[in-house]
């Protein structure tokens, strides 16, 4: 990675996350670490991208209506900063994410947002099979607890740990905000 071609993925950092119905989430300080990677990418300059999730049904938590469809203030966007907006799992389904990446020469991308097993993972999925140099920042996600198909439920860290593990060097590299922040911080040494 070099600081022409990256770009940070922010995906559905939306104040619906926030509504109780979730259930309890693991990393309660997702947010914190997002926001320190983001300060670290505007302090130089380099491309962020907000992803928001919209749904059409009006008694939904993420309708543009709905107060909770607004992107968290400690990592809102700015003037200058792309957002899109999208209704499926995947940030390049039904947008322009991929078109915007390659016409701007962005081939490394460093993913961050919420829910590890839901938009994050289907997003890291996808990246990693179009092939961009994708990045997934552990401690820069988070999830909530899951019940399976049998009516046995997972705790959210299981489900983000495992989560995590089915990307990793399939789709991604899996890495701590303070491990890329190390990485990047390296003089001449661009390559995470």
């Amino acid at each position: 990675m070099n600081e022409e071609n990256n770009a940070l993925i922010i995906i559905d950092v939306q104040k619906a996350f926030d509504d109780k119905k979730w259930g309890e989430r693991n990393n309660s300080h997702a947010e914190e670490n997002i926001k320190e990677i983001l300060t670290f990418w505007r302090g130089r300059g380099w491309r962020v991208i907000h992803i928001q999730h919209m749904s059409d049904n009006p008694t939904s938590v993420f309708h543009p209506k709905s107060d909770s469809f607004a992107i968290k203030e400690l990592v809102a966007p700015i003037d200058g900063e792309v957002i899109i907006t999208k209704k499926v799992n995947s940030s390049f389904i039904g947008t322009n994410l991929e078109e915007f990446l390659k016409t701007n020469d962005l081939t490394s991308v460093v993913i961050t947002g919420l829910t590890t097993p839901h938009c994050v993972s289907t997003t890291t999925r996808m990246s990693g099979n179009l092939g961009f140099n994708t990045y997934l920042i552990s401690d820069a996600t988070a999830a909530f607890g899951l019940t399976d198909h049998k009516g046995d439920f997972y705790d959210a860290e299981t489900v983000h740990t495992i989560s995590l593990a089915t990307l990793h060097d399939e789709f991604a590299t899996i890495l701590t905000t303070e491990q890329l922040l190390k990485k990047l911080q390296l003089p001449d040494k661009w390559h995470i």
